[in-house]
Formats: C-alpha cells, sequence, structure tokens
C-alpha cells in the first residue's frame, strides 16, 4: 500500500526536475547572445567626440613682501625714516651733479676745439669773435685784450705791462677753474659718508631685532627678519649711494684735469701774442705804455 503511495510521487518529482538540466545547458549560450546583442548595439550608437586637453595656467597667488622697501618706510621709526631721506638726498645730489659736470666739461672740450679758429684770424679782434660768446676761452681772450688796452691809472701804472697782462689772466683762468671745481667737493663728502649712515642704519636694525626677540622672549625667524631685513637694505643703500659718487668724482677730476690744461694753455700763448706787440688796433707794446725815467730818490739828512 505504501509502496503504491510512493513510487507516483518519484515518478512525478522527477517528471517536474527533468527541465532544469535543459534550462542550465542553454543559459551558457544566452550570455554570448547577450553580449553580441549589446555590441551590436554598441557599434550603432554615435561615436563622442575625444575630450580636448586645455593646458590651464595653474592659478598664482601674489604675496606681498611684509619686509620691503615699502615695509621699511610704513613700520620704521623716525630714525629709520631719516636715514632713508638723508641716503635718497644724497643720491639725488650725486646723479645731479654727474649729469650738470658732465655737460659743463663737454661743452669746454667743444669750445677747445673751436678756439683753434683763434690763430688762423688776420688780427686779435676778429680771433676773439670767432670764439663762443659765453665761453671759457673768449673770457680769456677778453680779458688779455682788455688789460692790454687799458694799462692806466695811477695805481695800474705802477705794475709793468707783462705783470698786468698775467695777473689779469691768470684771474680769469682761476675762474674757470673754480667753476669747474664746483661740485665736487659734495660728490667727496657723499662717497666718503654714505658708507657710515648706511651703516648707522644696520645698527640700528639690528638694535630693533634684539629689542623684539627680548620682548617676545624667542629668538623665532618672524621677530628677527623683519629687523634684520631693515639693517641689511640700509647697508644696501649707503653702498648704492657711495659707489657712484666715488666714480664720479674720480672720472669728472681727470675731466677737469684735461680741460683744465686745454685753457692755461690757450692762456700761455695769448699772453706770448699779446706781449709780441700786435695786437688789434695796432698798438705795440712800446706805445702802450712809453718807458718812464727813473725817479731820483731824495736823501734827507738830519744833523
Amino acid at each position: 500500500m505504501k509502496f503504491g503511495k510512493i513510487l507516483p510521487a518519484a515518478l512525478l518529482g522527477a517528471t517536474l526536475l527533468a527541465p532544469l538540466p535543459a534550462l542550465a545547458q542553454s543559459a551558457p549560450d544566452a550570455a554570448p547572445a547577450a553580449t553580441a546583442q549589446a555590441a551590436a548595439l554598441d557599434a550603432t550608437a554615435p561615436i563622442a567626440p575625444p575630450a580636448l586637453a586645455t593646458d590651464a595656467p595653474p592659478a598664482t597667488t601674489t604675496i606681498d613682501n611684509p619686509y620691503g622697501l615699502s615695509a621699511l618706510w610704513s613700520n620704521g621709526d623716525f630714525i629709520a625714516k631719516g636715514t632713508l631721506l638723508i641716503l635718497a638726498i644724497f643720491s639725488a645730489s650725486t646723479w645731479y651733479i654727474l649729469i650738470t659736470k658732465l655737460i659743463e666739461q663737454s661743452q669746454l672740450f667743444r669750445q677747445a676745439r673751436q678756439s683753434r679758429s683763434f690763430w688762423t684770424a688776420g688780427s686779435v679782434a676778429d680771433g676773439v669773435n670767432t670764439l663762443p660768446v659765453k665761453g671759457a676761452f673768449r673770457a680769456v681772450a677778453v680779458t688779455g685784450v682788455s688789460a692790454l688796452e687799458h694799462h692806466e691809472g695811477s695805481l695800474v701804472e705802477n705794475i709793468d705791462l707783462n705783470t698786468w697782462i698775467t695777473l689779469s689772466i691768470q684771474r680769469t683762468v682761476e675762474q674757470v677753474v673754480s667753476r669747474l671745481q664746483g661740485g665736487l667737493a659734495v660728490l667727496a663728502t657723499v662717497g666718503s659718508t654714505a658708507p657710515f649712515i648706511g651703516l648707522f642704519g644696520t645698527v640700528w636694525g639690528i638694535y630693533h631685532a634684539l629689542t623684539a626677540i627680548g620682548i617676545a622672549g624667542q629668538a623665532s625667524i618672524d621677530k628677527v627678519a623683519g629687523p634684520v631685513g631693515e639693517a641689511l637694505i640700509m647697508t644696501a643703500l649707503g653702498l648704492a649711494t657711495a659707489v657712484p659718487a666715488v666714480l664720479g668724482y674720480n672720472w669728472l677730476v681727470r675731466r677737469n684735469k684735461v680741460a683744465v690744461e686745454a685753457v692755461r694753455g690757450f692762456a700761455s700763448d695769448l699772453h706770448s701774442l699779446l706781449l709780441s706787440g700786435k695786437v688789434a688796433g695796432g698798438r705795440t707794446l712800446a706805445a702802450a705804455k712809453p718807458e718812464q725815467p727813473a725817479r731820483s730818490l731824495a736823501v734827507v739828512q738830519t744833523a
């Protein structure tokens, strides 16, 4: 009885489980088919353009220097600002004198070249007219001619003509030399004092650094960098002011020497020409100053 019931149940279970192997075998076959179908769909889909690479520069940020010259001026006390002003005035004076003296010397050298026409003129008056009106060489020539033509008067007559012309020309030459040397003393002063003024600013900056360390109680870099930076800036400004002054002074002195030699040579030649007896008005040396008789000395005898 029991066997008859179990056998139909077993047959029913076998019948239900029979399609499972077929399904298991068909599943691997269905996977390649699905993959092929997806590939076909991808092939028909539009192709997206490739993304273009852009070389965008990285963003940069500007950081203000907290230890620069502007910070030194804004954060410095009156002593630091006074030192900076002195160095600025020294530097401006140096460059102004350098430029003006170079222009003046260039004009004098050009006048020296133009003075060659003086010696090819027919007379002294014509030679004077060939010289520049406000030039040093014309001033020397006019002074010499005037000394020769106006050697008169009770006091001037006591000086011989040679000495009178020499003194007159020499005074004019010395005025030219004095004008050429004007401003050189400022360059010498700046060149000798500017490094020490910068050194004073350096010492003052180090003093502030030590003060900041003492107040903070620790030698951190942010407490020391500012005052030490001020000290280094002061040193650099002192040297930048002194070096052009020293170099410019030596250069201008050398050029002045060459210019003065040209003026003195012209004055010496003019002196010889005036004493030779040939002047603009045709006067001779004898006519200009006649020889005076010797004066007798009276001897007073006392009893």
